[in-house]
């Protein structure tokens, strides 16, 4: 069975919202996204619908080319599943596109965080409980503790997750796609070459 790799994508924005929720983590990063590909073209998350609201939320497929994204640290992080894992993380996140305004962002759920009580509602999620679900639906992990208390930094600690990135957003990205000039350039060069 052929392996593949997913990752892991905790961001510190340097929002209002995040700076708040950072006064109590005590942690560097309080967002989490999971994406399909190491250019992060294809990033998932729940957070802000709009920039300018953090009190609009739901489920987003996340520009990280734009808004509060542009200033923002991180830290990457891979996982190698099967083809099979890859298949069913993608068909949960389908059915949650086709059914998006159904979702909604879990505000309540944080305060079960900070008091260690679960609180499970349906059709809503904050960023790393929604993270949380799709590796454990997709059979790539298991959590110790419920995934209504699953916060960004416990992604970091779970089995098999290694570290590809950590600074800044933007300069990850820039690398990235001068990388993939490179390789196209590469490529146009060989393809004229055989010609």
């Amino acid at each position: 069975m052929a392996e593949k790799t997913v990752f892991i994508l905790l961001t510190n924005t340097g929002s209002l919202l995040t700076k708040m929720i950072k006064l109590y983590t005590k942690k560097p990063y309080n967002h989490a996204s999971i994406a399909f590909d190491r250019h992060l073209s294809e990033v998932y998350s729940f957070g802000r619908k709009t920039a300018r609201n953090p009190f609009i939320g739901g489920f987003v497929k996340e520009d990280l080319r734009t808004g509060l994204f542009k200033q923002a640290d991180c830290a990457l992080y891979s996982i190698t599943v099967t083809d099979d894992q890859i298949q069913k993380m993608k068909h949960y996140l389908q059915e949650i596109e086709a059914r998006k305004k159904q979702y909604r962002y879990n505000f309540l759920g944080l305060f079960g965080v900070m008091l260690n009580k679960p609180l499970k509602r349906k059709n809503a999620f904050f960023c790393s409980q929604f993270v949380a679900f799709v590796l454990t639906e997709s059979a790539i992990m298991d959590f110790e503790k419920p995934l209504s208390l699953i916060a960004p930094h416990d992604l970091q600690c779970v089995p098999d997750v290694q570290l590809v990135y950590e600074g800044k957003l933007e300069a990850y990205l820039k690398d990235n796609i001068c990388y993939q000039n490179q390789v196209f350039s590469h490529s146009l060069k060989w393809l004229s070459f055989i010609d």
